[in-house]
């Protein structure tokens, strides 16, 4: 397990590169799943210096608040509401330019300007939902959403 965060690069893709194999890295040989995804919610946060990292589990007909980085936050979230329950109905990611424009945005932060969600999938169903915060507008594009969904799906297959 490696034990640092270091992540080079002068552009996004070139420290996305840099940092995936290190989450890898640091999940690898240990099995709990909630241990495993405090360390990659820390490592997205500390490497790519987002404002908000984490992840909601879906429970029952709601997302409840799992390991995060940042701020507090709000606990559950129904099916279909905000951004992350957006995520979780249309099960696709959500890549927001500015959180103010998006309908029904639920703000757990007003220092939080952009968004992105990515659904984490187990047996085709989902399960979970990464949430990453910023505090600078329009500060997601096309390379966090590849990237961020790798991501994703490290999650997914750690999970049990």
């Amino acid at each position: 397990m490696s034990e640092t965060i270091s992540v080079t690069g002068s552009t996004k893709e070139e420290k996305y590169q840099s940092l995936i194999p290190q989450v890898m890295a640091l999940v690898e040989g240990e099995k709990d799943f909630i241990a495993n995804t405090a360390n990659i919610v820390a490592a997205v946060k500390q490497g790519m210096n987002f404002f908000w990292v984490g992840i909601y589990f879906v429970k029952q007909n709601e997302l409840v608040l799992g390991p995060f980085q940042g701020p507090v936050a709000c606990t559950r979230i129904g099916f279909g509401k905000g951004v992350c329950g957006t995520s979780w109905k249309e099960k696709k990611t959500i890549l927001v330019e500015d959180v103010e424009k998006f309908p029904d945005h639920i703000s757990c932060s007003t220092e939080s300007k952009s968004e992105i969600v990515v659904p984490c999938f187990k047996k085709g169903e989902i399960f979970a939902v990464l949430d990453i915060d910023s505090d600078k507008l329009n500060d997601f594009n096309e390379t966090d959403k590849i990237y961020i969904e790798q991501i994703g799906t490290i999650i997914s297959q750690l999970a049990d």
